[in-house]
């Protein structure tokens, strides 16, 4: 039986969502005039009883879950493992020190090289590439997050709703929207949707209140403290991020556009981190790697990419091992493995502890070809980690290229129940059991993978199909059974939102 690949991301969430983000929303170029006119396009959930209330901390999970599943159908994730395993670890170290009470997060990654970072209620942050190109510092980049986790913690988007009622669904609405066209578009497009939205919203009521921003940065920077890390690097982010305004004229990153900054907010950062002016700060290596890999993925040209470390490593450029890594990277992309076996080498007798080297010297293993060596590598590091996530998936890459599919299968189904909410996961599971010959379980895994980006109609009917598969194994039988009444009790709690 032939198994058709899956279409990652093109998935139509017709979900009775009630969340319907303005016809892909705001498209670039739509004429508007006036609150009313966009009100009539968006659909929003009803949040309950919003009018007589505010919304409940479930309804704000429940929303923002939804939220994410839209987004997911619309917006391809970036699968980078290393730098996924990177910046949960940092955004779950900051949580920590944050007063969020909710543990509950998701992360998103978008490689997108716009500046940009967003919270939306549910415990859901989204993060673009392009931030690793701002930040000079892990610090830099970690007060961004905390600034997220603030308006969480918070709880600011139901605040909001309680102050502003129907015009805040309108306009958040818009912000959720542009998110989604910023990262499927390109900044261009995005900061149309978030520009015209917020002249439909008449001056501010778009982004968090001001004083909502006033208290996401006292509230960050004591995070930030608690979590001894620098305060300074509020204001230095800051910094960086007006003078990316000037340089670039009337194209500000979509980070200001709703997170304005001014002088007076950078003096007050600053003088709220005066306290700690005179400590030092350990600096992060790894930072400058996953930064590497970030500003890599930014890049389409290998070439280019390859001349740009060159000439930052020639010019001595600060952090000459990141630049390294980097040039390794590119230059197995491109397929010059010498050169690469050559500086990953290099790197790996410097420092033989780094992981990131390790895994780089894997990934130029499998492009070799090299399967049994890199199998080998793989599993003694899998030995003295063996829960690490991004070995993990290295591991079933590794199988699936050396056709060794069944137990490829085996490591992503292990993994599925590690990481059930891992969209990546459940497609590359869908894939290597079809190719494995495992019919039922490639249905089963679209399934999930459906289920995670909403769109359930399509889970229900990879559901049937394994259903009729199995219809003699009465036990995977009442499994599949009982995940079509968890779709239905899903669908059911959209509605009642």
């Amino acid at each position: 039986m032939n198994i058709r690949p899956l279409q990652l991301k093109r998935a139509n969430p017709a979900l009775a969502l009630k969340l319907v983000l303005v016809n892909t929303v705001l498209c670039v170029g739509l004429s508007l005039t006036s609150t009313q006119a966009l009100a009539n396009e968006i659909k929003l959930p009803r949040l309950g009883d919003t009018v007589s209330g505010i919304v409940s901390k479930r309804q704000e999970y429940e929303l923002g879950r939804t939220w994410l599943k839209a987004f997911r159908s619309r917006v391809r994730e970036h699968d980078d493992p290393l730098m996924q395993e990177y910046l949960e670890q940092l955004l779950y170290d900051l949580a920590t020190y944050s007063d969020l009470e909710d543990p509950r997060l998701e992360l998103v990654i978008v490689n997108n090289a716009s500046m940009n970072a967003f919270a939306v209620p549910g415990g859901v942050v989204g993060f673009h590439t392009g931030v690793f190109a701002f930040a000079e510092k892990e610090d830099q980049m970690a007060s961004v997050l905390a600034h997220e986790l603030a308006h969480l913690s918070q709880r600011h988007f139901a605040r909001g709703l309680e102050a502003q009622r129907a015009s805040s669904m309108v306009t958040l609405a818009g912000l959720l929207g542009s998110l989604v066209l910023a990262a499927t578009a390109g900044g261009d497009a995005g900061m149309a949707a978030i520009t015209a939205t917020q002249a439909l919203a008449m001056d501010s009521r778009l982004r968090y209140s001001r004083s909502n921003e006033q208290e996401a940065d006292r509230i960050g920077l004591k995070t930030m403290e608690r979590a001894n890390r620098d305060p300074g690097a509020v204001a230095e982010m800051f910094e960086t991020l007006l003078r990316a305004t000037r340089y670039s004229g009337s194209r500000p990153p979509e980070f200001l556009l709703t997170h304005p900054v001014t002088e007076r907010r950078i003096a007050d950062a600053r003088g709220r981190a005066m306290a700690n002016s005179m400590r030092q700060y350990a600096e992060n290596p790894e930072f400058y790697l996953m930064q590497s890999r970030a500003l890599l993925a930014l890049r389409t040209d290998n070439n280019l990419a390859i001349r740009e470390f060159q000439a930052q490593l020639d010019n001595n450029i600060h952090r000459p091992e990141a630049v390294k890594y980097g040039l390794a990277l590119a230059h197995t992309r491109a397929g010059n493995y010498k050169q690469a076996r050559a500086l990953l080498a290099d790197l790996i007798s410097s420092d033989p502890s780094q992981l990131s080297f390790h895994h780089a010297d894997i990934e130029l293993s499998i492009a070799q070809q090299q399967y049994p060596q890199a199998l080998a590598k793989v599993n003694k590091l899998l030995r003295i980690s063996p829960n690490n996530y991004p070995l993990i998936r290295l591991k079933s890459e590794v199988l699936w290229q050396a056709h060794r599919y069944e137990q490829a299968s085996d490591v992503l189904t292990d993994l599925s129940r590690i990481r059930p909410e891992d969209p990546m996961v459940w497609y590359q599971l869908a894939e290597v059991r079809g190719l494995a010959g495992n019919i039922s379980g490639v249905h089963q895994a679209r399934a999930e993978y459906f289920i995670l980006v909403g769109a359930f109609d399509r889970a229900r009917k990879q559901l049937g199909l394994a259903i009729k598969l199995v219809a003699a194994d009465f036990k995977r039988s009442a499994i599949i059974r009982q995940r079509l009444v968890d779709i239905a009790e899903m669908e059911e709690r959209i509605e009642r939102l």
